[in-house]
């Protein structure tokens, strides 16, 4: 297969926006795929690695112009005034070549293979003269391509392929190639978090043989919303288990049978080395060769011994330098709440009743360091409010509520289990664009345009001023979310821009109206930032499902 071939897809899918059309016109070209080609798989969803993979291109804005420089002979200013006109490195990479000065001795056509092997070596690449190097991988892929491709090369670079083909298109596309149920294709690619692996299992009819694994990472199962204890049980069940909500962030733990132990976030990012401390603990006081355990890591104080918020032990998910340092001043202690794998078992199947006793017996719990999550189990609603009301007099965000009979779905919200949290009006949105700030606040971003998530598409529902500090010693501010928003600017209008969607943050809000202003068809009224979340991703964030029943709960 030539790389122009898989250009080819990337038009027909970019060319129409119903999601049935791009299922069907991405089933008709696996169809077609010789069994060495799995691998295309990651540059449709515009990545070289699968999903479990948390190596990353890390090309920016910046380097990807330089290389357009570098491989059409064009100015930079020249790639620039073409990229602040049609808003869109792609199209100027592909104008870039069209008009191109540049033109080797030797030119070969490109195919995948050769587009993944220079890709996968970028992020290899490290100290003196790794610009260089870099500019060099991507530069002999841009003066082999045709226009088409140096459009989709590019936009594959900076992470922004724009095609609209994310997992769902991609997983009902591989189920509709073998005729096979869109739920076998989602429990098994929840488990392996590589479509390439599961296009190669389908095809041989080998699906079955997916399992778990120490060491890979796997989704988390997450937890919708309920509104009271009421609701909760009409949700699970009765009688139901009833644990604290730590205001923490989630953490799986995975010890091989080598001996090995990583620790993964809901994120899949592998933040081993930033936690030696749950490293010990996992090592010194749970029993077993080889686990896979959940659990929440929830921050205290050194001198008072009271569990802190989220916000102050977040930063501890990024740091990577001084740990032992930052393992002091900001110790957490790991609240244990489920069991997926456990000497070669997976559990996923099996009861979440069952799963505690064997949590109960693997682990020896210590004060400020590893326990068991606080939990009751009753059918009596005072008691199951009780219960809540003592976790929220020890700084924790709630409850969960969870069927004794459930079982353990990663990646999906089912009724299996729910969160129940006070009365506040909150949600996670991602923030989408950005508008810069004038007077004394120029030179940052001050306004911020947050949107929810609708399937496969982001939906804005306003726009956020509020929330934030103008000096960074009060709390999180303008000018740190200015540093993290930066480098992922997509496009600029003016003082406005488009960013990336990786940036999560909880908003609280008075109410929800109907507003045509937004696409979501919905704006928060005084919306207000109140935290980052590091931890969490797109795929956490409120869905417009979420944001109506929540329209309709307020109506009542």
């Amino acid at each position: 297969m030539l790389y122009s071939e898989l250009c080819g897809l990337y038009q027909s899918l970019e060319n129409t926006s119903k999601r049935l059309e791009k299922t069907q016109i991405l089933s008709d070209f696996l169809k077609k795929l010789n069994p060495q080609e799995d691998k295309v798989l990651y540059l449709i969803q515009g990545r070289v690695f699968p999903d479990y993979d948390e190596r990353e291109l890390g090309i920016s804005t910046q380097l990807a112009i330089k290389a357009l420089v570098k491989s059409s002979g064009l100015t930079q200013d020249l790639i620039i005034k073409s990229w602040k006109k049609l808003g869109d490195l792609g199209l100027v990479a592909e104008v870039a070549r069209k008009s191109s000065k540049q033109h080797p001795l030797f030119t070969s056509k490109l195919t995948p293979e050769k587009v993944l092997e220079n890709l996968r070596k970028l992020p290899e690449l490290e100290g003196k003269g790794t610009v260089e190097k870099k500019l060099a991988l991507i530069s002999e892929l841009l003066t082999s391509s045709l226009p088409i491709e140096a459009k989709y090369l590019i936009r594959t670079l900076i992470g922004d392929l724009r095609i609209g083909c994310g997992e769902g298109v991609i997983r009902d596309s591989i189920a509709k190639t073998f005729s096979l149920a869109t739920e076998k294709i989602q429990e098994a690619y929840d488990k392996s978090l590589d479509f390439a692996e599961i296009f190669d299992l389908a095809k041989n009819l080998k699906l079955d043989t997916i399992n778990l694994s120490p060491g890979k990472p796997v989704k988390v199962m997450l937890y919708p919303k309920a509104s009271s204890i009421e609701e909760a049980f009409e949700t699970v069940g009765k009688p139901a288990a009833f644990e604290f909500k730590y205001d923490g962030f989630r953490v799986m733990i995975n010890k091989e049978k080598s001996g090995n132990i990583k620790i993964f976030t809901r994120r899949l990012e592998n933040v081993t080395n930033q936690f030696p401390d749950v490293v010990r603990f996992a090592s010194n006081n749970v029993q077993g060769e080889s686990f896979i355990i959940d659990c929440e890591a929830v921050g205290y104080s050194p001198k008072t011994k009271l569990y802190t918020p989220f916000q102050d032990i977040s930063q501890r998910i990024k740091r990577k330098y001084s740990i032992q340092e930052i393992e002091k001043k900001l110790p957490i202690e790991l609240e244990v709440f489920d069991v997926i794998y456990y000497e070669g078992r997976n559990l996923i199947n099996t009861p979440f009743q069952e799963r505690r006793k064997l949590l109960e017996k693997i682990i020896k719990p210590e004060k400020y360091k590893i326990k068991l999550a606080e939990q009751i189990i009753t059918d009596n609603q005072a008691k199951a409010q009780d219960f809540f009301e003592k976790a929220l007099k020890e700084n924790q965000e709630g409850v969960m509520a969870k069927s004794l009979s459930g079982i353990y779905k990663p990646g999906a919200r089912v009724g299996y289990g729910v969160k129940i949290k006070p009365q506040d009006k909150d949600f996670d949105l991602i923030i989408t664009g950005a508008e810069f700030g004038n007077g004394k606040r120029a030179g940052w971003l001050t306004s911020f345009d947050v949107s929810c998530r609708d399937k496969e598409n982001l939906l804005e529902i306003g726009k956020v001023s509020t929330g934030l500090k103008e000096k960074e010693e009060q709390g999180l501010s303008f000018k740190e979310m200015t540093k993290l928003l930066k480098p992922l600017t997509k496009e600029e209008q003016g003082k406005h821009i488009i960013v990336k969607p990786e940036i999560v943050v909880s908003v609280i809000y008075q109410n929800i109206q109907s507003s045509p202003s937004y696409s979501s068809g919905y704006a928060l009224r005084f919306p207000r930032i109140t935290r980052l979340r590091p931890d969490r991703s797109v795929k956490d964030i409120a869905s417009l499902d979420e944001i109506k029943k929540e329209v309709n709960n307020s109506n009542q």
